[in-house]
């Protein structure tokens, strides 16, 4: 009988080597190879299937040209979730599979269970390798939603028993909870390991490509914050879904990594209670709080994610730095990009902050990348460093550049008509962005073009 191969996968990409190797050389990461073993008889198996199958799918397909394939949208699947129909991009595409990934106890299985809940016209068998029956009854009876006579619930841990279930009850949707707890007889290794998430996910992906069945999948975060398992596991899946926030705030973030069926910068919002996750249709409500008047390092930029508008609320504290190397932290924007505006500061508007600790903070939890926050993030500083407080109803959106100005953002008009709406008055916005606008429909908030920090925080503190 020959002897099992000892072979050694990285963990981040999935590139295989004979030897441990200490740096990946495909991805670059250290430390970052495990050991798998694969039987020498099941290896040499399936390199025959694979040839096997390889030659049959040359006889079953041809080439097409591109005007002779069809171009039809089949229609989506409604989630009867707005958050999750727009992160999806309109709703679940059959035959595609997603992956859902996110900190422990952030909330995923509530979402995917509530969710499942609300599509009584659809056959669903959720499968759960974690959890046991009763668990899922008492959180399905915590949620409060009615029976679902088509919700089928299987705990159980074996791919090819998976199959088996679902080939006799014919589900129109598959939910896997969760990816790295379900093992198949093919791979000799335990459930979790590199060669095990690989092989059952890649069967779950034929199966739904060959279906047209739906899969959403549930997988676990690492300590690092990616997706655990190995690299080839987000290319395999169509849209990767990450649900993020912090365990002491109550509201949760719906962001998609990657989707082949729509755009990778939306998200969804929803807020954390204990009848389950409640949908957050307007998130100005989160990001800004009630009552700010008097208090200096406050400042709200008109931002946008994806395709919706929405105020946030900038907070900065400038103090004198207690020790030798003053201190640059920021919670929910991007430190580097934080370093840079202050230089500006420092640079082009005269500011002195060498000596000063400047701290920043996105309020609400949320982590915001557009650049049109530049501004607000320059305002608030100056005003905690200052201590003089922005007055109530101004508002700002502009990207700023390293010679001091202000550069224009996409989609103004809507940036505009959000804090219009909310009951503002006064909106800074950079000037080459009012080329061609109609000034007229915005009756009840006063513009201010700027082109230069100057003058900005000229018409911010006079």
């Amino acid at each position: 009988m020959a002897k099992d191969k000892i072979a050694y996968v990285c963990e981040n990409c999935g590139q295989e080597s004979p030897k441990w190797i200490g740096k990946c050389p495909a991805c670059g990461r250290w430390n970052t190879f495990k050991e798998v073993r694969v039987a020498a008889d099941t290896a040499r198996q399936t390199a025959t299937t694979a040839a096997a199958q390889a030659g049959h799918a040359l006889r079953k397909h041809k080439a097409l040209r591109l005007r002779d394939i069809s171009s039809h949208d089949d229609p989506r699947i409604d989630m009867h979730d707005a958050e999750l129909n727009r992160v999806l991009g309109g709703g679940l595409v059959p035959g595609s599979i997603i992956l859902l990934g996110g900190e422990p106890g952030i909330g995923k299985s509530t979402l995917s269970l509530q969710t499942m809940l609300r599509l009584p016209d659809k056959r669903i068998l959720y499968v759960s390798g974690e959890e046991s029956a009763h668990q899922l009854k008492m959180r399905a009876e915590r949620i409060a939603h009615e029976e679902n006579e088509q919700f089928l619930i299987l705990c159980e841990n074996s791919l090819e028993a998976i199959f088996e279930h679902i080939k006799d009850v014919q589900p129109e949707l598959v939910v896997v909870d969760s990816i790295q707890t379900i093992a198949t007889d093919e791979v000799e290794s335990s459930a979790g390991s590199i060669a095990q998430v690989r092989e059952c996910a890649s069967a779950l992906l034929r199966f739904a490509k060959t279906s047209g069945v739906p899969v959403i999948l549930i997988g676990h975060i690492t300590k690092e914050g990616t997706l655990a398992g190995p690299k080839i596991l987000e290319h395999i899946v169509d849209t990767v879904i990450q649900f993020e926030g912090d365990q002491h705030y109550m509201y949760r973030i719906l962001r998609s990594i990657k989707n082949r069926f729509g755009s990778t910068s939306e998200l969804g919002i929803y807020e954390m209670q204990h009848s389950g996750l409640r949908q957050v249709g307007n998130p100005s409500e989160l990001l800004l709080t009630q009552d700010h008047e008097g208090l200096s390092g406050i400042a709200i930029s008109s931002a946008i994610e994806g395709m919706r508008p929405f105020l946030v609320e900038t907070q900065a504290l400038v103090s004198t730095a207690a020790y030798g190397t003053p201190q640059r932290q920021a919670t929910g924007f991007d430190q580097r990009r934080l370093n840079m505006l202050l230089a500006v500061l420092e640079k082009r508007v005269g500011f002195k902050l060498v000596q000063k600790d400047v701290f920043l903070n996105i309020a609400g939890g949320l982590r915001v990348t557009d650049l049109a926050m530049d501004l607000s993030v320059i305002a608030a500083v100056l005003s905690s460093n200052v201590d003089t407080p922005i007055e109530t109803g101004w508002c700002m959106a502009g990207e700023v550049g390293l010679s001091g100005e202000v550069r224009p953002v996409s989609r103004i008009e809507q940036r505009i008509g959000e804090a219009q709406k909310l009951g503002f008055s006064h909106i800074i916005v950079p000037r080459y962005n009012l080329q061609g606008i109609d000034r007229s429909k915005y009756t009840s908030i006063e513009l201010h073009p700027v082109r230069k920090v100057e003058e900005a925080l000229r018409a911010l503190f006079g």
